[in-house]
């Protein structure tokens, strides 16, 4: 029973998470600063495509590959201050909707069926503890992820991508809480 219990925890909850996913990526545009829009898009694709040799990610400015160390300490000299870069480059546009979609309600599903099996771990919890367990879930994946990137290379939505967390994971954690919870 308490496997049962867990999918049909794990796919709702899963969804939950897909759906303010959506919602904020698609329904919201919460993430705009992040993504946004320039009139010059064609002529700056144009020349990264002169420049970058293959698609991947780029750091500009960037010591070249085997710089003896002691070189880094001029060389961020030189570069405090003034603009920089990280580009995720792509050889060639292609969204594929379906596939991208179908893997993230995957993962969404899964994420949440390793929490049901934690809250299974419990000896009595209680809907309180489940939502609470939820949200710390949300927190630890943002802080491990999210944060400690934008610590080294800050990012523009990072409010936005912990309301994200804190949403998605609250409103899974009503749902386990009111699911999951033990009947005396």
């Amino acid at each position: 029973m308490k496997i049962n219990r867990s999918i049909i925890g794990a796919l709702v909850g899963g969804l939950i998470l897909f759906i303010w996913q959506s919602l904020s990526q698609v329904a919201f545009n919460l993430h705009e600063s992040d993504q946004q829009y320039t009139a010059a898009q064609y002529s700056v694709l144009s020349e990264l495509a002169k420049h970058l040799e293959k698609p991947g990610g780029y750091m500009l400015p960037r010591m070249a590959p085997g710089q003896p160390m002691e070189a880094m300490e001029s060389f961020t000299k030189s570069a405090t201050g003034k603009p920089w870069a990280q580009i995720r480059y792509y050889g060639a546009y292609d969204m594929t909707w379906g596939m991208s979609l179908a893997r993230s309600l995957t993962v969404d599903i899964l994420i949440v069926f390793l929490l049901c099996w934690i809250i299974n771990q419990l000896r009595l919890p209680t809907p309180r503890t489940i939502f609470v367990l939820s949200i710390l879930v949300g927190l630890i994946g943002f802080s491990n992820e999210v944060y400690l990137e934008h610590v080294w290379y800050p990012m523009f939505d990072i409010r936005i991508r912990l309301l994200d967390a804190l949403v998605s994971w609250s409103l899974c954690g009503v749902w386990l809480g009111y699911w999951l919870k033990r009947r005396i």
